[in-house]
């Protein structure tokens, strides 16, 4: 749920667009309110996690996020609508450490953690290209507000499983709260985040967008000077400067930077140069998730323990930048471009990315004690927002930079538009394919003089 409704609502966005009245500034707030969100509260959401107890928050997540849904899909004008994409933002906060959190509490055998993390890892990444499909579907069989709505029938269905979580106590309270530890993170983080989204359509030398970028990276500078000093810290430092952690924090930003950036253009490419509808475009990506599916819960699960963690996180960045490498050869005039293009990049990227998010939740949550279970798994998934989100403005502004530059010296004719617009996706890909190989080579760095800690640690049998 937290997954598919960062992406669900991209191709219902015209028509909520045209019902609602929205302008085309403001339209991009039905995307921005829920990442904001759900990205500047992760920290502050994994920190009331372990006060409330895991199961508690996991259930008020659900609720919160089921009745933010409901007044989304029948919201009868632009503002409603924000405000319950941002409310969504605020449960999610909620309920993705909770999730993350009850799997470390749950499953402490290292056989049994491997493979419930890789199922864990399949749903989520899968997630993500099933709400494009999802999203193509609702739209045009049924309509735009059943891209909110379809969250009610999958919370209560989800509800009704709740009483077989394993039932945990808080480990924690909100008495010693670290306000200016939670104010200077959310902060910084919106700030962030929200200066991406805005890099795209007004440039990287806007004055916004940098004052943002810049206020947000020293209000995150001030944040973490902050947590060094604190006696109870919202974010406890060694949770980040763990080798292992810390190899998996990077792989997983790497990976979203690209990815994200990459769903975006099979999306645009396929609707826009192959001519594919909304549900064809959608189901191009059905590829990708099963991919996924299949690399987080057959293979990763497979080679869990029998294959150092660094050696396959470096090997799924690898896999995802041959994907991206295959569509870098994509011209004009390419034919079979499913078959020998789109199929190919769709496998090889999902398999390395569902390897990948199983290997890396397994190494993030190593060595942890009940206590900081909440704010790892928060911290966890605050990587995978703003990775998403910067890659998604970065390689989405060189993709138009690219395409313009091209316009200026062959003329704004529809073919030269044609060409221009997918050299300007192949330039955008080659640089999602130079971060891939980067962050595989640093994984390897990380990992040399780190072999003790390369392989996590169960939680141990007292966590329950």
């Amino acid at each position: 749920m937290v997954v598919l409704d960062a992406t669900i609502v991209n191709i219902a966005l015209p028509s909520a667009q045209q019902e609602l009245g929205m302008t085309d500034t403001d339209r991009h707030w039905v995307i921005t309110a829920y990442a904001l969100a759900f990205g500047g509260l992760l920290l502050l959401g994994g920190r009331v996690c372990g006060a409330l107890g895991h199961r508690r928050s996991f259930t008020i997540g659900l609720i919160g996020f089921a009745l933010a849904s409901g007044l989304g899909g029948a919201a009868e004008n632009a503002g409603t609508l924000f405000a319950a994409r941002a409310a969504q933002g605020v449960f999610a906060a909620l309920l993705a450490p909770a999730a993350l959190s009850l799997l470390i509490l749950t499953f402490t055998d290292g056989r049994e953690r491997g493979k419930a993390f890789g199922v864990f890892a399949g749903v989520g990444a899968g997630g993500a290209a099933l709400g494009v499909v999802a999203g193509g579907l609702l739209t045009e069989y049924a309509d735009w507000r059943w891209c909110l709505y379809i969250n009610i029938p999958m919370a209560v269905i989800t509800l009704a499983g709740v009483p077989l979580v394993m039932r945990d106590r808080p480990s924690g309270d909100l008495r010693n709260l670290d306000i200016p530890g939670v104010l200077l993170s959310a902060t910084g983080l919106v700030a962030l985040v929200y200066g991406f989204t805005q890099a795209e359509p007004h440039g990287w030398d806007d004055p916004k967008v940098l004052g943002l970028l810049v206020g947000g990276v020293l209000l995150l500078t001030l944040f973490v000077l902050v947590e060094a000093k604190s006696r109870f810290p919202l974010l406890p430092l060694h949770i980040f400067v763990h080798r292992a952690r810390g190899t998996a924090f990077v792989s997983v930003c790497v990976m979203f930077i690209a990815m994200f950036g990459f769903y975006l253009f099979v999306s645009y490419y396929t609707q826009t140069i192959l001519g594919y509808s909304p549900v064809k475009a959608g189901m191009t990506l059905l590829v990708n998730a099963v991919s996924t599916t299949i690399g987080a819960m057959l293979i990763a699960g497979k080679l869990h323990r029998r294959v150092a963690p660094h050696v396959l996180i470096a090997g799924s960045l690898l896999s995802s930048a041959a994907g991206m490498l295959i569509l870098t050869q994509l011209e004009v005039d390419s034919s079979q471009v499913f078959l020998v293009y789109l199929t190919p990049s769709m496998i090889l990227t999902g398999l390395g990315l569902g390897c990948l998010l199983a290997a890396a939740t397994n190494l993030a949550t190593a060595a942890l004690n009940p206590m900081e279970a909440g704010v790892a798994s928060a911290a966890y998934n605050t990587v995978q927002q703003v990775g998403a989100a910067f890659g998604t403005a970065l390689l989405n502004s060189i993709a138009t930079s690219v395409t313009a530059s091209y316009l200026e010296d062959h003329g704004a004719k529809p073919a030269a538009v044609t060409a221009g617009t997918v050299h300007g996706y192949t330039v955008a890909l080659w640089v999602a394919f130079g971060v891939l190989v980067f962050g595989a080579a640093l994984v390897g760095l990380f990992s040399r003089g780190g072999r003790r800690t390369a392989q996590p640690e169960a939680v141990p049998e007292t966590a329950n």
